[in-house]
Order: C-alpha cells, then sequence, then structure tokens
C-alpha cells in the first residue's frame, strides 16, 4: 500500500469523482459519516474498475483503511483512483480522497484503501477480464 504519510503528497491516479459533503451525510458529531465516504469511495472504484474490465465488476475485498482528519460539510471531496493490479479476472484499485476545506481553503488527504474487484458477466459468474493491447 502507498505510504498514508507522504512530505509533500498529491493526488495519485485519475479523478473519477467529486462531490460535496452535505449536512445529510453527518454523523452525531457534526463530521461526515465514514461509512458514507467508504460508499463514494466504492463508485469512485467501480466506475474505473469497469473500464479496465470492459463491463460489470463486483467489490470483493477493502484492504486497510484509515481515516487522516475529518471531513467537514460543504468540503468538496475529489475521489482519486490508479490500477495497482490486474489479473485474470481481478483488478485491485487505489482510491484516495481529497478534500478541499471551504473554512480553511486547505487541500487535504482524507484517506486511501485498495478496493479489489472481479470482473463478472451477466449472470454474476467470474469472467476474464480483456486484455490490453501494448
Amino acid at each position: 500500500m502507498i505510504e498514508l504519510e507522504q512530505e509533500d503528497p498529491i493526488p495519485q491516479g485519475d479523478l473519477a469523482l467529486q462531490i460535496t459533503a452535505l449536512p445529510r451525510e453527518t454523523n452525531g458529531f457534526g463530521d461526515i459519516f465514514g461509512g458514507w465516504l467508504v460508499a463514494q469511495m466504492d463508485l469512485a472504484g467501480t466506475a474505473m474498475a469497469s473500464k479496465v474490465a470492459g463491463g460489470r465488476v463486483a467489490t470483493v475485498a477493502i484492504d486497510r483503511m484509515a481515516f487522516l482528519v475529518p471531513v467537514a460539510v460543504g468540503a468538496q471531496l475529489s475521489f482519486y483512483t490508479q490500477a495497482l493490479e490486474i489479473g485474470r479476472s481481478s483488478i485491485q484499485m487505489m482510491v484516495e480522497v481529497w478534500s478541499d476545506d471551504p473554512l480553511s481553503s486547505e487541500w487535504r488527504k482524507v484517506t486511501e484503501a485498495v478496493f479489489v474487484f472481479v470482473a463478472i458477466d451477466g449472470s454474476g459468474r467470474t469472467r476474464s477480464v480483456p486484455r490490453r493491447a501494448c
């Protein structure tokens, strides 16, 4: 996994999703709920993994995840994805979340995780990921 703490971190991969954190997504302390954030990460990862797989994919695992900073209501969240490994039927996709806090104008990394997706056919059975021409 990529090191969470970097000297001068910048997003890795391609921008897959941007969304504003709204009040309805808060926990009891007024911060954005972590489960909602994971769901958005899954959406971003699925979008990119399905492009790589040339069709439908299913999430089968999420590797280690740590929330580095809380997310405030109104923060503009950016989700970056990067394919780390493409197997016969699986895709390991790094998903990073970055926040542009509206109050402080601070750009900071919120979290990252490796999502594992499996290519599936219309019946929900595992299928091969098409090989890309070099």
